[in-house]
């Protein structure tokens, strides 16, 4: 018999228990600050029909899709032979993919249940999500978003609420970050002033790109997307622009003089005089390479970076108007948010700003002596859970030594003992495993005791 060594996929990983208490320090800090907003949660299947998904993020986005086969024999049920070209041919035995992003599955559950919902509807959903996309560092192929996205009202107040969750999530976090922000109607004024507005898409996925590899390959791509040189010529120096957030804004305003360029000059002046007002101590960034490659936003735009760790970027999202028009809902407007669960992990641990006693998910280990003393433990035990205290008991009556050990690798705040003297009166011995302070109480004040630490 041949015996497979075991494995994952790549870009999928196995989550320890420690593992598993951080990531959802995370979580709960971030739904928390969610509902402190109004939002409310929901949840969507991890499967897609592919209609729903296809064509929403872009030809590059479609690439990273993952399809599922159709079940049974899904050759004999594709009908005509199978396509010589492979997303043709995918297309005919996969009805079906695992989500991309949390936001066009959101805009179908708008559009299904919209008899049964009230505008303007808040909600927030983490939940994995999957693209088929090449792993590396701060990169996966399954990973956790948070997405918090408000839907049925065009107001700028929303955008400005969706800035105070950034700066009150990475207040939360002690995350230092920079909250960079555009808007596309902004890049699309740019594309008609520089002669190429039919080339709109290409613009914007091209110099989303200039961080990453810099702007000589940026005009290399926007040359073979067929951009004539002078369009090219004409676009450099707003990539270059110098400046502060107010300089830049009246650069752009001499510069776009079409209605929709305007008009994003507009809603980003409305939107940093609302920050302003706010006085937040977020750090907010005016980045007009920020493009957001994904077809749907069509006003502002965010990007999260943190400032400490070389990473990209934890936190992304923008307004949508007509996203739910693909489904048939015209005219509904929203504008959403999504925090990168697994690379703000990334950022915590790099600078080791995960709370310590998070660490130990039980605070209690009692001692097992087997016997009376064992069913004494059990019952005062009982009592400590019943006070919300998180303790657990050692499951064999073992060598102190190996009880003591397991305590201190799990991290145990406190380890306790109940043998036949703390039996006999009805106490409990507590051990303070931090300062090694050890007192026999009764049970009640060894409750109190704990609690309080």
């Amino acid at each position: 018999m041949v015996i497979t060594k075991p494995s994952i996929p790549k870009g999928t990983r196995d989550f320890s228990p420690a593992e598993m208490v951080r990531r959802n320090y995370i979580f709960d800090t971030i739904k928390a600050v969610f509902a402190l907003y109004g939002f409310m949660p929901i949840e969507t299947p991890a499967t897609e029909n592919l209609s729903t998904l296809l064509g929403k993020y872009g030809d590059e986005g479609d690439k990273l899709l993952f399809k599922i086969l159709n079940s049974g024999d899904f050759l004999t049920s594709a009908g005509a032979p199978l396509s010589a070209n492979s997303d043709k041919a995918s297309l005919q035995i996969c009805e079906k993919g695992l989500r991309y992003d949390l936001t066009v599955p959101f805009a179908r559950f708008v559009v299904q249940h919209q008899s049964e919902i009230t505008l303007p509807f808040k909600r927030y959903q983490i939940q994995p999500v999957w693209r088929a996309d090449r792993p590396q560092k701060g990169r996966y192929r399954e990973f956790y978003q948070c997405d918090v996205d408000m839907v049925g009202s065009n107001s700028l107040v929303c955008e400005a609420e969706l800035v105070q969750i950034v700066d009150e999530v990475f207040r939360r976090l002690d995350i230092n970050v920079t909250l960079k922000i555009n808007n596309r109607k902004v890049l699309a004024g740019i594309a008609e002033a520089i002669g190429a507005a039919d080339h709109i898409v290409d613009v914007t996925v091209a110099i989303d790109k200039l961080e990453k590899i810099g702007l000589e390959n940026v005009n290399a791509e926007l040359q073979s997307k067929g951009l004539s040189d002078d369009a090219i010529a004409k676009l450099q120096p707003i990539l270059l622009m110098k400046g502060d957030r107010d300089e830049k804004l009246a650069s752009l305003s001499n510069i776009l003089t079409n209605e929709v360029g305007q008009k994003g000059i507009e809603e980003l002046r409305t939107l940093f005089a609302y920050i302003d007002a706010l006085g937040l101590e977020l750090k907010t960034e005016l980045d007009l390479t920020l493009a957001r490659g994904l077809n749907y936003y069509t006003g502002a735009i965010f990007e999260v970076k943190a400032n400490d760790v070389e990473i990209g970027s934890i936190t992304g999202g923008g307004r949508y108007d007509d996203l739910t028009g693909i489904f048939g809902l015209k005219g509904l407007s929203g504008v959403g948010i999504s925090f990168g669960a697994d690379r703000i992990y990334d950022v915590l641990t790099q600078l080791d700003k995960f709370p310590k006693q998070i660490a130990a998910q039980a605070k209690v280990l009692f001692a097992n002596f087997g016997g009376d003393d064992e069913i004494y433990t059990m019952k005062v035990i009982a009592q400590f859970r019943k006070a919300g205290i998180c303790c657990d008991l050692y499951p064999d009556a073992a060598k102190m030594k190996k009880q003591m050990a397991f305590a201190d690798k799990q991290n145990m705040l406190f380890t306790a003992i109940c043998g036949e003297t703390e039996r006999n009166a009805g106490q409990v011995t507590i051990k303070n495993m931090t300062t090694g302070e050890q007192n026999s109480l009764p049970v009640a004040e060894a409750i109190s005791l704990v609690a309080k630490a």
